[in-house]
């Protein structure tokens, strides 16, 4: 079943689940963060990682070549057209052992051609998320730290017998972006 506000703030409160957390869903003048009826909207961070083609670089996730990124600590980035970046959210997120999060993207980034993968966030997780952006125009696409990027949705269902803490999954408590792991 998909886990309401009460919930969520509750997990969050009670039980470190964000943190930082936002009570409220703020949305006047940015992109909407924070808690909302049934997920909660995640910001990102002022630290990205841009690929760029200027090295001739391939990006290949078992030999992951610092050379296809270019890296910015600021308030917004411009993703070039048709490329992709990397950035991380705000919030560390703990993962109960018997809750899944999906990942979506914001609907204000993807009417403007702008889309975060979704991706699943398991039980037992924890870490910063890091968050893969994709401007799919032929023109520059500007991204906004300290906004919403994604919203979480949070299903609960019973314990699995292993879960990603348990079995020391690869990206447990990461912090800060973080590439591909084999």
């Amino acid at each position: 079943m998909i886990k309401p506000d009460r919930w969520i703030r509750r997990m969050a409160r009670e039980h470190g689940m964000i943190e930082p957390f936002e009570e409220n869903l703020v949305r006047e003048g940015v992109i909407s963060y924070g808690l909302s009826s049934f997920g909660y909207d995640l910001r990102a961070a002022p630290e990205w990682k841009v690929f760029t083609n200027a090295y001739g670089a391939v990006v290949d996730p078992k030999a992951f070549d610092p050379q296809s990124f270019v890296e910015i600590e600021a308030d917004e980035v411009l993703i070039p057209p048709n490329s992709f970046a990397l950035t991380r959210s705000i919030e560390y997120i703990r993962m109960p052992e018997n809750v899944i999060a999906i990942a979506l993207g914001k609907s204000t980034y993807a009417r403007c051609g702008i889309v975060a993968n979704v991706t699943p966030l398991e039980p037992g997780w924890e870490g910063h998320v890091t968050l893969e952006i994709s401007n799919t125009t032929p023109l520059p696409a500007r991204v906004y730290a300290g906004e919403g990027i994604v919203q979480l949705l949070f299903f609960e269902g019973e314990t699995p017998e292993v879960t990603y803490k348990s079995r020391g999954g690869k990206y447990q408590g990461q912090r800060g972006i973080t590439l591909p792991k084999i």
